[in-house]
């Protein structure tokens, strides 16, 4: 049985713990809004962009002056995962949801004869992925120094993927984020962006449905906004990423913060009836003392 200054210390400590979770969960809520907003301001040219260049595909077809980027390289041999995650911890499952989706599908992968490489943006995800797929690990990104999210990070990324496929060192890029639906709901996504796919949103008219005349021809300007649309798929990753980070962060602080309130409240009733016990064993042999008296 624990003495009445073990409990009281570890009553403090866990009042301390509190105090921390609540700070983190206001932060998270400061933080989160403006995350948010960003995702939210950047999903309608993300749409309008894809719109636009799932027509501009389509016209082109499987012409052979396709850009290189759309057509891919006629083999699907070597896969890139560019896995998204945070710098930091204490979010809930955000990282181990990301990465157990990149984890399955490249299991799925290996399993069918594919070479796996992996591009890991954020240190918790590649401390996860270092675990079961050392070899693979082929680069990383360090945003640790980044306070928020912009269009230069993601075109660095982009860089790099580029400079990667153009090199010959893969076929298919997917990258891994999680989308942001709400505080207590992140979806883990998986989106191909080499050879580039593009989905018209409902309600949305593919260009190609429309009588555009484009000067240049579509295979020149496609050659010219391709490397443009992975860094904004990039881009729209980053912010859909920062934005359910906090989230998951507020909610996985608001949950740390009632846990600890209830072992408060648990620690506190067993203070009470142990320091009842000290007392009745005092009052015991008091009285005792006196009658043997």
């Amino acid at each position: 049985m624990p003495s009445l200054k073990d409990l009281k210390n570890r009553i403090n400590s866990v009042k301390s713990t509190r105090k921390i979770t609540q700070a983190m969960q206001m932060v998270a809520a400061a933080k989160l809004r403006r995350a948010e907003e960003a995702a939210e301001a950047a999903r309608p040219y993300a749409e309008r962009f894809n719109a636009v260049m799932a027509g501009l595909a389509g016209s082109v077809g499987g012409s052979d002056s396709a850009p290189k980027l759309l057509s891919g390289t006629g083999e699907d041999k070597v896969h890139l995962l560019v896995v998204m995650t945070a710098e930091r911890g204490l979010c809930g499952g955000f990282n181990s949801s990301i990465v157990k989706l990149a984890r399955a599908h490249a299991t799925e992968l290996a399993g069918k004869g594919k070479t796996v490489k992996i591009l890991t943006v954020g240190k918790k995800g590649r401390e996860q992925l270092r675990r079961d797929w050392p070899d693979a690990l082929v680069g990383h990104v360090d945003l640790s120094d980044v306070k928020r999210v912009g269009y230069a990070n993601a075109a660095d990324i982009a860089r790099d993927v580029l400079g990667r496929f153009d090199a010959g060192e893969f076929d298919v890029a997917t990258i891994f984020y999680s989308e942001f639906e709400s505080v207590v709901s992140q979806i883990p996504t998986a989106t191909q962006i080499i050879p580039a796919k593009f989905d018209v949103p409902e309600g949305e008219e593919a260009a190609e449905s429309v009588p555009y005349d484009y000067e240049p021809d579509e295979e020149a300007i496609l050659a010219d906004l391709l490397p443009r649309g992975v860094a904004t798929q990039i881009f729209t990753a980053l912010l859909e990423n920062a934005a359910s980070e906090q989230g998951a962060r507020m909610s996985a602080m608001d949950n740390a913060t009632r846990n600890a309130g209830e072992m408060i409240d648990r620690l506190t009733i067993e203070f009470n009836r142990t320091r009842q016990a000290v007392i009745t064993n005092e009052l015991i042999e008091i009285i005792s003392g006196a009658e043997a008296l």
